[in-house]
């Protein structure tokens, strides 16, 4: 018997891990304080460039310059994607790379040859001849950095991986109105639906519509809405829903409006939260 896509179980489709601003905060004041150079400038660069671990960790000693207005510009080596690309650069990140250029300046280094490129290049981040371990600059660098901001689980581990600052910066310009075009070439995406995510997640009609209808001083179904709100209808208004529950049949099942709150204007009533519905309109309801 042959086996096709469509054994494959399921996998959950998630939602990329932003880190919450206050979170954002105080992670970023412990980064800021790290003692070791090369782990700062390496965890900025991640925060404000939205880039891999791999791409920052095998940066070349020239990936620094500046756009013609004097943004400072960043070239990443190909990475997951097998694609160089370049990408502006907050200051705070910049200024911590030319510090650890500053160090490294007059040190006499040994040439690698790229990985995927087979180019030989000057790496950045590169200690007596060696290229500095991701362990180092990542993991127990954001470890250190989550125990000295409070950010760790019960068990002690910090609850903030290097990851979620690509998560962050992409959720962060969808929010600010970037187009999809910038995200995708600052993260280094491969195809539009990528992206979407960032863009989906951060929608602003679906936060317009849900403060409209749940947001302080919403109304939900108009004059007699205070009274369903606070539970207290008359004793009239129970008596009508008990006499005319059944006379407000609709096509597919019943609405619950209380005579006070007026005629009905939904139209599509099938996702008004006063349509219900009963097993006898299964029939119907499948059609």
């Amino acid at each position: 018997m042959l086996i096709d896509y469509r054994d494959k179980p399921r996998v959950v489709d998630r939602v990329p891990r932003f880190i919450p601003q206050a979170e954002l905060d105080r992670i970023m004041e412990a980064i800021r304080a790290l003692p070791c150079p090369y782990r700062r400038a390496a965890l900025l660069t991640l925060r404000w460039s939205g880039a891999r671990r791999g791409e920052v960790r095998r940066l070349s000693f020239d990936c620094l310059d500046r756009y013609p207005d004097g943004t400072h510009r960043l070239r990443l080596p190909a990475g997951k994607t097998y694609k160089e690309r370049t990408i502006p650069l907050h200051d705070e990140a910049a200024e911590a790379l030319r510090g650890v250029m500053a160090l490294r300046a007059d040190t006499p280094d040994r040439w690698f040859t790229d990985e995927l490129t087979g180019g030989r290049v000057r790496h950045l981040f590169v200690v007596r001849g060696k290229l500095i371990s991701a362990y180092y600059l990542f993991e127990t660098a954001l470890q250190q950095a989550c125990r000295n901001a409070g950010l760790v689980d019960a068990s002690g581990h910090g609850t903030i991986s290097a990851h979620r600052f690509r998560h962050t910066l992409g959720t962060q310009l969808a929010e600010r109105g970037a187009k999809l075009d910038t995200i995708m070439s600052v993260l280094g995406h491969q195809s539009p639906g990528m992206s979407m995510v960032y863009a989906r997640i951060s929608d602003p009609e679906v936060l317009r519509d849900y403060q409209a209808v749940l947001g302080p001083g919403a109304l939900i179904a108009g004059p007699g809405a205070e009274a369903v709100r606070s539970g207290t209808l008359s004793t009239g208004a129970i008596d009508w829903l008990k006499a005319n529950f059944l006379k407000t049949e609709l096509e597919l099942g019943h609405c619950l409006r209380l005579p006070e709150e007026g005629p009905c204007e939904c139209d599509l009533y099938l996702a008004c939260p006063r349509f219900v519905t009963t097993p006898a309109y299964a029939s119907r309801l499948r059609v």
